[in-house]
């Protein structure tokens, strides 16, 4: 079981890197980017399995697996799908043609660095 939640902690930094870097990436002219939009699904999904593979792992050895913070994972996930919306929003205007504003472009960018930073910072 801690292979697969490795397996999974890895996609879902995957998927962050895929949501920042193209943020930094397109940051003079900012944009949403397809790949955004994907990243913040792989995010989703993989937070969404974490949650609950983590108490399994806690049951079988509580002294490396702590209790899950139920309260902190709620946040992230809230923050989670509201980039994953943004994202969605934003990559259709651009598949439109349509301009994507600089706020739904940060917004993206910066909600999803805001949940790196409650994930590494929070206790």
């Amino acid at each position: 079981m801690s292979i697969l939640f490795s397996v999974l902690l890895f996609l879902h930094i995957v998927g962050a890197a895929m949501i920042v870097g193209f943020w930094i990436a397109t940051m003079k002219q900012p944009t949403v980017h397809p790949r955004q939009r994907d990243g913040a699904f792989v995010q989703l999904i993989t937070g969404i399995a974490m949650m609950g593979v983590l108490p399994v792992l806690h049951n079988q050895d509580p002294a490396h697996f702590g209790e899950p913070d139920y309260f902190k994972l709620g946040i992230k996930f809230a923050i989670g799908l509201a980039v994953a919306v943004m994202a969605v929003i934003g990559s259709r205007k651009v598949k439109k043609g349509e301009a994507v504003s600089t706020g739904l472009a940060h917004g993206v960018g910066g909600l999803a660095l805001l949940n790196i930073a409650i994930a590494t910072i929070w206790p």
